[in-house]
């Protein structure tokens, strides 16, 4: 046992220095903007960039009203498909997979010859619908990550008890759907959102090709021109990305209402 310890701790060590050994030296290196000492300010410099706010904040809106939709949409579609259609399950869960088959260049060509400016529906023509189109894209993106926490969140409380427990109380469809199932649901809804919101934020493949000010591209533009700052954008977004799955982890440790009494 004492060996298997140490083989476990030497393994999680050689991960640890593998995975963080190329974060410290990027962090390193994001103090070095002043020649012969170290300082913050390619981390100034950033945050003073108007382009870094504007694209920033252009993401989270984006990011906010992507994980709205994917709530609207998937909390009714995997309540509905788990109680009343199960045989239905099966398909349901093919199709939300297929955003992860499909390479997101392949998805983002299809949106431009179908909403381009010489299609019937030239949402690319404007800035609105763009933005819609972007969003929709995200949603896709968004989907199998959303529908399997929402759905092992279902798994994991007795829907079927619940709804004929509110049924038989008078409830409708949608009360139930909002008052009894959804706050059961929350830590799965939530671990969705907080995935797709840094999925959204870093994403670049869609936003570059659709021509949208978002975070991914300024990204990639201030890597191809800085030296410093890209450093210190990198290590932002990481500790971005891990705050998200530290909420995650936070929001699904905590066992759904109905368990707790």
């Amino acid at each position: 046992m004492t060996r298997g310890r140490i083989g476990a701790w030497a393994a999680v060590g050689l991960g640890a220095v593998y995975f963080l050994a190329p974060l410290v030296a990027t962090f390193e290196f994001s103090l070095r903007m002043r020649r012969g000492q170290y300082s913050f300010d390619a981390y100034r410099t950033v945050f003073e960039s108007g382009g870094f706010q504007s694209s920033f904040l252009y993401s989270t809106w984006l990011a906010l009203a992507t994980v709205a939709v994917l709530a609207a949409l998937v909390v009714p579609t995997a309540y509905f498909v788990r109680l009343r259609l199960p045989q239905l399950a099966g398909l349901v869960e093919f199709v939300t997979l297929l955003p992860l088959v499909i390479p997101p260049i392949v998805l983002v060509f299809g949106y431009i010859r179908l909403y381009g400016s010489s299609s019937l529906l030239p949402l690319t023509s404007t800035t609105l619908g763009a933005d819609a189109l972007l969003m929709l894209g995200y949603v896709g993106l968004g989907l199998p990550y959303m529908y399997r926490s929402v759905d092992a969140a279902l798994q994991a409380i007795n829907a079927r008890t619940l709804t004929e427990a509110a049924e038989s109380q008078g409830a409708g469809s949608l009360t139930i759907l909002v008052h009894v199932i959804l706050p059961n649901i929350r830590s799965g809804v939530l671990s969705g959102a907080f995935l797709t919101f840094a999925i959204v934020i870093g994403e670049f493949t869609f936003a570059s090709l659709l021509d949208r000010p978002a975070f991914g591209p300024y990204l990639q533009r201030i890597g191809a021109s800085r030296a410093y700052e890209p450093a210190a954008l990198a290590v932002m977004a990481f500790a971005l990305t891990w705050a998200c799955l530290g909420l995650i982890q936070l929001v699904g440790g905590r066992p759904p209402a109905a368990n707790r009494r």
